[in-house]
């Protein structure tokens, strides 16, 4: 992680000399003003972690400074310091939203416990507020020659800072592949942070990506910090490349180019330092000809191809992936048997939704048993090379269930729709001569994973 920025704000020259002199020595870069206009000014035009400022001060003093901060948007934290100190200032301080109030003189032990204990917090409610919303995919389960292959190539790029390319289609572990390069990297105790480029509207992922200022467009009441500032020390994993806008893909290049963003509606420059790692279910060379990939954006993230094969070309993890699954859905407390023929059956089929497609079946399956082993019946697949759907339609025919035959067809149509179209919802519904809207009900009501 880059060194963090302090800005120091007094109106005493040797002060300032002597603020600078200790934060330098705690590896910290350093800018200085003398009153709360100057600080004012370059905290709307650079990115500082942290600002110390004196209370009392010609002008502007150290309290009207605060005031403006949090009529700004600007929530950074800040640690007031005066020789004149009383109650009712700290409380004041306080209410504003100041981090710490230390009384002049001072050691460079308390300044430092004082603006250590800052960032520990600050980091803290970071991560607790995405962690809460995140957890983390199940491991790269198999044993066959080409889940061990993808293994080594995992082993060989986590120690690097190589930004990495993983392809692969639909539900084979893209993400439980990112995941397990970022855990194996020197990054590991700093953030993951995943964002689907293909399920978040174009007009939205800008701001999701690099955060916008309080006012910069309609909406925007207060300021958001982007994904790319949360991944700062860490990594951020960028699933459906492809599905990025082309002017979004531009600004990305500049982050891998310059290593640094700003964010909608402000001219600050921020520095990050992290890792990318990307993912796309296209052909790479298909997606630059159809002009839905920059090519030198391809180069930028192509430093390290990881491809992942799909499940009909590792049948021999379908066991190991099957128990696992089992585990982690029953719980170790229950173990659940599967008969050979259930094995069998599972092996014998294409899998074209890949292993999320075995896990929802999976899960299915041990609601169907109620605890007890899984057998062939629990596991309503076609032969290899026929789709699920028409074994559904067969079985619907049977029972002369019209309603049921006609959800397995439209399933089946929708799936290999989203299939040709990368899993664009908007050309699937294309493709299908049907509204978006209608493409997204069914999905909802057939249980369709995207």
């Amino acid at each position: 992680m880059n060194a963090r920025s302090v800005l120091i704000v007094d109106d005493e020259a040797s002060m300032r000399r002597v603020l600078e002199i200790m934060l330098a020595r705690m590896n910290f870069k350093t800018a200085a003003a003398a009153d709360g206009v100057e600080a004012f000014r370059l905290l709307q035009e650079q990115a500082f972690d942290l600002v110390v400022t004196d209370l009392r001060m010609p002008g502007m003093d150290g309290i009207e400074l605060l005031r403006k901060l949090r009529e700004a948007g600007l929530a950074l934290p800040v640690i007031m310091m005066t020789a004149h100190g009383s109650i009712e200032s700290a409380i004041e301080a306080m209410r504003l939203g100041a981090c710490d109030y230390l009384l002049r003189p001072f050691d460079v032990e308390t300044l430092e416990l004082a603006i250590r204990r800052v960032f520990a917090q600050s980091d803290l409610l970071r991560r607790n507020a995405f962690l809460a919303e995140q957890a983390d995919g199940e491991g790269f389960v198999g044993d066959s020659a080409a889940t061990r292959a993808v293994r080594q190539q995992i082993a060989q790029v986590a120690p690097t800072q190589a930004t990495v390319l993983i392809t692969g289609e639909t539900g084979t572990g893209k993400e439980v592949v990112a995941r397990a390069i970022h855990r194996a990297s020197p990054r590991r105790d700093a953030l993951f942070v995943p964002i689907n480029c293909a399920a978040i509207p174009a007009d939205i992922l800008e701001s999701e990506l690099f955060g916008h200022e309080k006012g910069a467009f309609t909406g925007a009441l207060r300021e958001r910090v982007g994904k790319f500032e949360l991944a700062d020390g860490g990594t951020i994993f960028l699933d459906e490349i492809t599905e990025m806008p082309a002017p979004l893909q531009a600004k990305l290049l500049r982050v891998l180019q310059e290593g640094t963003v700003e964010r909608v509606g402000s001219n600050r420059t921020i520095e990050l330092d992290l890792r990318v790692i990307a993912a796309t279910n296209r052909r790479p060379d298909e997606a630059i000809r159809e002009q839905r990939l920059r090519e030198d954006l391809y180069y930028r993230l192509n430093v390290f191809a990881i491809e992942l094969p799909p499940l009909r070309e590792r049948r021999d993890d379908i066991e190991l992936l099957v128990r696992h699954f089992i585990a982690e859905i029953a719980g170790s407390a229950r173990p659940v048997p599967v008969t050979p023929a259930a094995l069998a059956r599972l092996r014998a089929y294409d899998w074209p939704g890949n292993v999320r497609e075995l896990r929802n079946l999976v899960e299915r399956a041990l609601v169907l048993s109620g605890g007890a082993a899984l057998d062939v019946g629990h596991f309503p697949l076609a032969a290899a090379g026929e789709r699920p759907a028409a074994a559904a339609a067969e079985s619907a025919l049977a029972d002369l269930d019209l309603d049921r035959a006609v959800g397995a067809v439209e399933a089946r149509y929708i799936r290999e729709a989203l299939r040709r179209s990368g899993n664009n919802k908007t050309r699937a519904a294309a493709l299908l001569n049907v509204s978006e809207r209608t493409v997204w009900n069914k999905i909802k009501r057939y249980g369709i994973d995207d």
